[in-house]
Formats: C-alpha cells, structure tokens, sequence
C-alpha cells in the first residue's frame, strides 16, 4: 500500500474498519461464538498439553479438556441456580419488602408532588403498556432463549475444531505473508497467546476473588443474599466500566426487595465501591499484569460498540478482541497509528508544542484576527 497516497491508504483503512463492523453486525450469530471458542481454545491449550504429555491420544486429549471446562462451568451455574433457588423461595418476603417500600415512595410523592396513589398507578399502568407488551416480552424471550442454546451448543464443537485443525490453521496464517515476514507473525501469535491466556486466567481468579470478598462482607454484615449479589457483581465486572454500574444497580435492587431497613443499601453500595477499589488498583493489575493496556475511553467505546454489533457476548469479548488488536497493530508499519490510538500512554509533548508547528499555529491565528477586523469593519460602513 507504500505506492499509494497517504490519504488513499487512510481512507483504504477506515474503509476495511467499517466493512468488518459490517460484516460483524450481518453476521454476529456466527462470528461471536467462533470468537469465543477462539479464546477458550488458548485457555484450554495448557491443559491439552497436559493430557498430550500423559500420552493421550490428540483428539481425546482435546474432549478431556473441553469436558474439565463443562463440569468447572456446570459448577458455576449449579451454585448460581442453588442462591436464585433460594431468593425465589424468599418471594412472599420479598413481595412485602418491596410493598413497604412502595408504600414510602408514594407517600412521599403525594406529600411533595400532590399525585395520589390511584393517579400515580394510572399513570405507570398508562407508560408501561403491560398488557400490550407482554406478548412481545415473551416472543422475544423464547427467540434469545433459542438462541442461547444454539450458541452454547455449537461453542464446544467449534472448540474441538479449533484445537484439533490448529496446525492447519497457522499454516494458512503464515502462507499469507512473505516468509521474510514469519519471524514477526510469529512474535505477533505468541505474544496474542500468551497475553491472552494471561488475560483469560485473571478474569477467572477475579470471579473468584469478587464472589468471596463482595458475598463474604455482605454477609458478615447480615445482607439478605449476600452470595448471590456477589456472583452477580463479579460476572458482570468482567464488562468493563458498564458491567459495574449494572452491578450496582442490581445489588441494590436485590437489597431493597431482601430487606425493609434502607441502611442495607449503603452497605451494600460502600462494601462493592470498597471492593472494586482495591480490584483495580492492587488486585488486577498484578494478576493480570500490565502488558497491554487499552486507555479508558477506547474500552467504554468498545463495550457499547460491541453490545451494539453482537449483544452482551460482544461486551465481553469487546476487551480482549481489542488487545489482540492492539498487538498487531503495534507490530504492523502501516497500522502503528492505530495501536498508539488503543493504548494507555499520555505523551509530555504533542506535535503541537514543536516550534515549526507552533509558528504555523500563530500564523493562523493572526490571519482569523485580520480576517474578523476586516469583516467588522464591512459591517460598520453599511450600517
């Protein structure tokens, strides 16, 4: 692309960024699950190794892995399903909670804004149109619930694949460069593998640390469904920025039904805000390590960006597909720019400050000056 113009090769590139978000958004029931059996096929890699080295065939050594992931997964969901089990069984209780609760606010309405309580019901019955879209609500739960289950049901088969057909598809990466080139593509893949594999084995060990310290401190202060908030809060900490709104949003909710004393809320709020703090700033950083990182804005672009393409498997995904992004195009000549745009460092000095640079600011500067005196004095004399 050397022989082209600059801006030709510019344009050329935001025109090949917008036909893969394209192609992504067309496409996101396939590319989304070949994505993630992608990454749990590097995470599962160590353990294949392990079975290879007991001299296990490569295919069953490949199940065995997948098999070691389903059960740690099954689990998860088992213990997950065990606390949602035990809030469900706590409904009558939290019907009252939450009665108590609605009961406060509307009076409080009333007292301040003068809307009764039969007013205040006609209005939100008039907004949510229940009745009206319950049928949608269901239409579209059963299309995402079908979904779900073609999406889990085919991960470990393109899983299998993946790991099995490996050789071939590094042989068809490498026969698209130059063999002058393989000593960097090779760099690219290892340093891709090995972050990545870093990346994924932090967020699991984060889960873990997440679940024990926000559920362990919830219940050492007595929050209803400590467990289960904790659970919450850690999976959805794995969205960067959005998921730990979300989390707060949903413990306290959870609170406001489990219990009828407000101060609960602020447990919970102070005892997460507590938590997170030290996630990010001690724990994370020195499990995962700071080898690649993505500035803040750039990740809060790519969550929403990635939700918008392929749903809440792209906000997960979002991070880690946008710090392989960033190793090649750290290691890419014609895509560096691209690579100094992801990443987290703030220059002392911009372009700008150079003195060649500064003098053709001032220049232009004055010229905007003259141009404004020129244009009032026009205006002066037809007036």
């Amino acid at each position: 692309m050397k022989e082209f113009p600059l801006t030709v090769r510019r344009s050329i590139e935001i025109l090949g960024l917008c036909a893969v978000f394209g192609l992504v958004y067309l496409g996101s029931d396939i590319v989304t699950p070949i994505l993630l059996a992608f990454l749990v096929s590097i995470l599962l890699m160590p353990v294949f190794g392990f079975f290879r080295r007991l001299k296990v065939p490569e295919a069953l050594a490949i199940v065995a892995a997948i098999v070691l992931a389903v059960l740690v997964i099954f689990g998860i969901v088992s213990f997950f399903s065990y606390q949602v089990s035990v809030l469900v069984s706590d409904f009558p209780q939290l019907q009252k909670n939450l009665m108590v609760h609605w009961k406060a606010l509307s009076n409080w309405i009333s007292g301040t804004m003068h809307v009764s309580p039969g007013e205040q019901m006609a209005m939100i019955q008039k907004q949510s149109g229940f009745g009206a879209g319950m049928g949608r609500f269901l239409q579209t739960g059963f299309s995402s619930l079908t979904s779900m289950i073609i999406f889990f049901g085919l991960l470990p088969i393109y899983v299998f694949l993946i790991m099995f057909y490996r050789k071939l598809i590094l042989k068809f990466v490498f026969m698209w460069f130059p063999r002058a080139s393989h000593t960097e593509v090779t760099a690219v893949l290892t340093e891709t593998q090995l972050i990545t594999k870093s990346y994924l084995i932090g967020l699991m060990i984060q889960i873990t640390y997440m679940t024990v310290l926000v559920g362990g401190l919830m219940l050492l202060f007595g929050i209803p469904h400590a467990l289960l908030i904790g659970i919450i809060f850690a999976i959805l900490n794995l969205i960067p920025y959005i998921g730990a709104l979300i989390g707060n949003l949903i413990g306290v909710i959870l609170t406001l039904a489990s219990s009828n004393q407000l101060s609960d809320i602020f447990i919970v709020l102070i005892v997460i805000g507590a938590v997170q703090f030290l996630d990010n700033n001690i724990l994370m950083p020195r499990i995962v390590g700071s080898k690649v990182k993505i500035n803040a804005f750039v990740s809060i672009v790519g969550v929403i960006l990635g939700g918008t393409l392929a749903g809440i498997a792209g906000m997960f995904l979002s991070l880690p597909v946008m710090a392989i992004l960033k190793i090649v195009f750290d290691r890419t000549e014609n895509f560096k720019q691209w690579g100094v745009l992801l990443g987290d460092e703030r220059p002392e000095y911009t372009p700008l400050n150079r003195p060649e640079n500064r003098k053709v600011m001032q220049e232009i500067r004055e010229e905007i000056k003259e141009e404004s005196k020129d244009d009032l004095k026009k205006g002066d004399k037809k007036d």
